[in-house]
């Protein structure tokens, strides 16, 4: 009994200081803005982070108290979903809010963009920042691009004032001997990626073992420089990507060994984030949310991350590839709370668009949707559906509580693809591990999904391959 007291005793501490630490923040006055400005926005974007990586979605070893804090004050949200299992396809839906099979950046044969890729987002897409530049804000992109490295793909040519960061994944431009090995024994000369602001190389190859650092400093200069006017940050890391790398003093500091390290350095870059929002007296006028592009690497075993009790992970279209730990932070804006309601970041064009005043456009198909009056408690979720796209094909539909796969396939080492009729159905509010099938007793329920993705596919019009250019 003394021992159930000291627990509740320490756990009223805890929300007491979350309750405080919200209630000094909603007391710090702007400093440059006015009050119902239009909000700042900031993204923070993981790589291969997995749904069990954080202390507030479960992970039992790995410290996170910046982002367990950030859960507190803000939304937990336990249904948000990528636009595809692996990195740059995820990248073009979240910059976009469309499918990336209509922009041709999807492919069975180039999973994602390489340095010798000819193509990459067309000119004729519109990214969120470029969206947001017509309303007048402020714009960079710090972090991991993937979306082209050529001049008319880059951060630069796609509406971003600013860019700093690596053009494509940090374990290409591979110029080792043994790849396995230089991923189990990581060195910075291994992998020649360029460390670029706007179009100048200023390392190469990048200090990996500095660079989540120096992609925090940026972020928290721009914040600090750029309030004048509302502002769009996007901060994309490169890690937890393999190879890992984290700096001096993150080295053995986790219990979970490296990647651990790399997690909790992550997790010190968003608080160094939030802080300077607080410090500049803009945290009531900035909407961050945190995110990732995809689920653990899990071929790579201790050096990727978990997915929880979620099945699968990058790659995959199992839960655990497409599935991402998610906060939404907005101190005196938005309640603090769980969200089990569906969404993903294909919704994040328009529901930023809204926020900022700027009208969605009308001459293409958009698969996002304004999911504006879940996040304010406002009004009833508008999506209903998540799509489960590998490469070009859907292989795995969820409407409501109920999810069909219509064909498995390993996530990575295997070409073998298992179709299956009827398709396996999972309802994912009782067994989000997709472990027991129930569509020999649900044929009306399979029948129903089977129909929803006709319907889309009857929307899905062949594009240029930007891929396998």
């Amino acid at each position: 009994m003394t021992e159930f007291k000291s627990t509740i005793k320490t756990r009223f501490r805890i929300s007491m200081l979350a309750l405080l630490s919200c209630s000094l923040t909603s007391q710090t006055p702007a400093a440059a803005q006015k009050t119902g400005a239009k909000p700042n926005i900031v993204v923070i974007f993981c790589d291969d982070m997995g749904y069990g990586d954080l202390g507030a979605f479960g992970h039992p070893t790995i410290m996170t108290p910046n982002l367990d804090r950030m859960a507190v004050e803000g939304q937990r949200w336990t249904n948000f979903y990528v636009a595809a299992p692996v990195c740059t396809p995820s990248r073009a839906g979240l910059m976009t809010g469309r499918l990336p099979v209509r922009n041709g950046m999807a492919s069975e044969k180039r999973r994602v963009l390489f340095p010798d890729s000819k193509g990459g987002l067309p000119q004729t897409e519109i990214t969120i920042a470029r969206q947001l530049k017509t309303a007048g804000y402020n714009t960079a992109c710090i972090g991991k691009w993937h979306l082209g490295h050529l001049p008319e793909y880059t951060p630069n040519a796609h509406g971003f004032d600013e860019y700093f960061g690596i053009p494509y994944s940090n374990d290409m431009d591979f110029v080792g001997t043994d790849r396995k090995d230089a991923f189990l024994h990581p060195k910075t000369d291994y992998f020649n990626v360029p460390l670029k602001r706007n179009d100048k190389i200023l390392e190469q190859p990048a200090d990996q073992h500095t660079i989540t650092k120096k992609y925090t400093e940026e972020a928290v200069k721009f914040i600090k420089t750029k309030r004048d006017k509302p502002f769009f940050l996007y901060l994309a890391h490169s890690m937890p990507h393999v190879p890992l790398f984290r700096s001096k003093e993150f080295e053995n500091k986790s219990l979970r060994g490296l990647y651990g390290d790399v997690i909790e350095e992550i997790d010190w870059s968003v608080g160094q984030v939030l802080k300077s929002l607080r410090e500049s007296g803009l945290a009531e006028n900035t909407l961050v949310v945190f995110t990732s592009d995809n689920g653990p690497w899990l071929t790579f075993r201790t050096q990727g991350g978990s997915g929880g009790l979620l099945t699968g992970g990058k790659g995959g279209t199992f839960e655990g590839g497409m599935r991402e730990p998610t906060i939404f932070w907005w101190p005196g804006k938005i309640k603090p709370s769980v969200r089990p309601e569906i969404a993903t970041t294909l919704d994040l064009f328009p529901t930023l668009s809204k926020l900022a005043g700027a009208k969605v456009p009308t001459d293409r198909v958009y698969d996002g949707f304004d999911i504006t009056p879940v996040v304010f408690g406002t009004g009833k979720n508008p999506r209903e559906e998540v799509l489960y796209y590998r490469d070009t094909d859907v292989f795995a539909i969820r409407v409501g509580a109920y999810k069909a796969h219509f064909v498995t396939q390993d996530e990575y080492g295997s070409t073998e693809k298992t179709v299956h009729n009827p398709p396996l159905l999972y309802n994912l509010n009782e067994d989000p591990s997709e472990k027991y099938d129930i569509s020999k007793d649900n044929p009306e329920i399979v029948a129903k999904l089977q129909a929803a993705l006709a319907k889309h596919q009857a929307t899905v019009v062949k594009v240029e391959n930007q891929l396998e250019k």
